[in-house]
């Protein structure tokens, strides 16, 4: 299973010098997932088939990658049925990227530095999804630091409302430039602290933390996001947040019965929001949820 993500938090900083934007982020796997199988010896060359989804496929970069680095496996067919929304925010390809070297790996060895380097070269998202679970990314999204050795979190679930738009990550970010939304590297940091602190807390992340300072260049590129938003919200759930880079909204439930309530929102809204859904954690590692 290759499953989605939600970013609980993503606050951007200014470019570095690899064009790429400094992050601090709060990344949780969900329970809505892609199926990536692999079978071998099918071909003289590696393929990647995703059923219904035209394109280059980062899952095809991924086996590159790894040839490139002498992985000397017998040549694979990826087979990537979609469940997550493409270019939704929710981080789809990242997560069938990461499946994909995941994969790999159980064919012949591959080095955990390598394959670590080889996930931050194919995308800031990949990194956090080699090992699907509840991690904070820094830097572009390389650095990363599970957040399983502390508290965690209470109990919670999301709404998933896609859009019928997609959105260009870098459309997105280049936006934000546009906008001046970016934040410096001292707030960056202190953002970071309180990140860190909130989670060793347990419990529920404070809504001043629970922000996408992605949101506002998502808007401007596809206003009918707020529809989502407010939709979220008057479903029930406490928080509604952009996905990622959009145009994918989640509305967050926090509580025991937090899966009942996000299950019961989407149903509500399945007449105005053709694809909606709801998901719950999964747990690092393993795949299982974190709540029922």
């Amino acid at each position: 299973m290759a499953p989605g993500k939600v970013n609980l938090c993503l606050f951007v900083g200014g470019l570095r010098d690899d064009r790429r934007h400094e992050l601090v982020t709060l990344l949780e796997s969900v329970s809505l997932a892609d199926e990536v199988e692999l079978a071998t010896r099918v071909a003289l060359e590696d393929q990647v088939v995703c059923v219904g989804v035209e394109g280059p496929n980062i899952a095809s970069r991924a086996l590159a990658g790894l040839r490139a680095r002498e992985w000397d496996a017998p040549r694979v067919r990826i087979t990537i049925h979609k469940r997550i929304p493409v270019a939704a925010g929710m981080g789809g390809g990242s997560a069938d990227a990461a499946a994909t070297l995941r994969l790999a790996r159980r064919l012949s060895e591959v080095p955990d530095d390598v394959l670590g380097q080889l996930a931050a070269e194919l995308g800031a998202d990949v990194p956090s999804q080699l090992e699907p679970g509840l991690v904070v990314a820094t830097g572009a999204g390389e650095v990363i630091e599970p957040a399983w050795p502390w508290h965690g979190l209470a109990p919670h679930a999301f709404l998933i409302l896609p859009a019928d738009e997609q959105l260009s990550t870098a459309d997105v970010y280049a936006q934000a430039d546009r906008l001046g939304t970016v934040r410096g590297a001292d707030e960056l940091a202190r953002l970071g602290d309180e990140l860190h602190c909130a989670l060793r807390a347990g419990g529920r992340l404070p809504d001043r933390l629970l922000v996408n300072d992605l949101e506002p260049a998502a808007l401007s590129l596809c206003p009918r996001i707020e529809a989502a938003l407010d939709a979220a919200r008057e479903a029930g759930a406490e928080r509604a947040l952009v996905c990622g880079s959009g145009p994918t909204v989640a509305g967050l439930f926090w509580g025991d019965d937090a899966a009942s309530r996000a299950a019961f929102a989407a149903a509500q809204l399945a007449n105005r929001f053709a694809r909606a859904t709801s998901t719950v954690p999964v747990a690092r590692g393993y795949g299982f949820p974190l709540f029922a």
